[in-house]
């Protein structure tokens, strides 16, 4: 199955049957962890990855905040300040999301949800290049995906723009493609 929207498709069909579970937080991922850092995450949207275990860390280690702010589909996402005492904006996409005002944040590490991956740290997003075009603009962060273990595929072609994740964790795992 090459066709990227049948490959999402069945992804997205698997972790939507997947049970719900809770994600442990691996010390590899805290070793990263000190105050300061700036870690971009998401609020889970349907059967996603919740990243809240890593979040709960992160604001334990005195590491600030960030969520995604979706305009569009073509408009590069930014990365505010989140603030859990103010409410989230609804976005487009479903996305709860900080509201525009929210102080603009360079991220040091970014959580991202996966529809799917595979070990050499490829990634399959939702489709728009949101996370692509994220990541290619803050070269510097650590690039975690998270996952269900059900959404690995042996192997994906990335594009040309794809840039890859530095680990991946899932239910099961927390995997280091190898460089």
């Amino acid at each position: 199955m090459t066709d990227k929207r049948q490959l999402r498709a069945a992804l997205r069909a698997r972790r939507a049957a997947a049970p719900p579970v809770v994600l442990p937080v691996p010390p590899a991922f805290c070793d990263h962890l000190t105050p300061g850092v700036v870690v971009a995450s998401y609020i889970p949207v349907g059967s996603e990855a919740d990243p809240a275990p890593f979040v709960a860390a992160a604001a334990r280690a005195g590491c600030i905040l960030a969520l995604p702010h979706v305009v569009d589909r073509e408009t590069p996402i930014r990365f505010l300040a989140w603030d859990a005492e103010v409410a989230l904006a609804a976005g487009p996409f479903g996305l709860s999301q900080p509201p525009r005002s929210a102080q603009l944040l360079t991220p040091d590490i970014i959580l991202t949800p996966l529809v799917g991956f595979d070990r050499y740290g490829n990634r399959i997003g939702q489709g728009a290049g949101h996370y692509d075009r994220a990541f290619a603009a803050c070269p510097g962060a650590w690039r975690v995906g998270l996952a269900l273990a059900v959404q690995e595929v042996d192997r994906l072609v990335p594009d040309p723009w794809d840039v890859p994740l530095h680990a991946i964790a899932t239910d099961i795992e927390w995997i280091v493609p190898a460089p």
